[in-house]
């Protein structure tokens, strides 16, 4: 299937559905799931980028594991919402990852300031430190990514009923 327009991809999933998140850097891949309807993501872990056909197998392994019907990935827009150099990159290692992984849809999702979000999280709330948040910031990025995308583009609330 690959990647899919936003229209597409809503048209596409059924309305119980897992979803994986992905924030794809150079040196890492951060991996998050969500289940809709409810909709609440969660950090799952970091890939650390090697060889294609090897981080193709664990992302493949993890889409297996959360039964995944669909892909979130990251996508590194400049800050003024333009497609930079860093976009031809996410979207090269996607068509690459593509080969090793399960025929699912994939839409890319402005992931402007994730990472920094998680940072200030990690530091505000948690106060982890610097160690311990170079370990953890790129699947906390790929959280923030798919939750944020859940509550603008599929409708779900942080609102809970009590």
């Amino acid at each position: 299937m690959g990647i899919v327009t936003l229209e597409e991809f809503k048209k596409i999933l059924p309305d119980r559905v897992r979803l994986l998140g992905l924030d794809i850097g150079t040196k890492t891949i951060g991996v998050a799931s969500a289940t809709l309807p409810v909709g609440i993501s969660s950090p799952i872990d970091v890939i650390n980028r090697k060889k294609m056909a090897v981080d193709g197998a664990q992302l493949s392994g993890f889409m297996r594991e959360y039964d995944c019907k669909g892909l979130v990935v990251g996508w590194p827009l400049n800050v003024d919402g333009t497609e930079g150099p860093r976009c031809q990159g996410v979207r090269d290692v996607m068509l690459e990852l593509f080969k090793h992984i399960p025929d699912v849809p994939a839409v890319f999702y402005d992931e402007r300031f994730s990472t920094h979000k998680a940072e200030k999280f990690m530091i505000d709330a948690v106060d982890y430190s610097r160690a311990k948040r170079s370990k953890i910031v790129d699947k906390m990025a790929a959280q923030i990514i798919l939750q944020e995308f859940l509550e603008a583009e599929m409708g779900v609330s942080r609102t809970y009923p009590d």
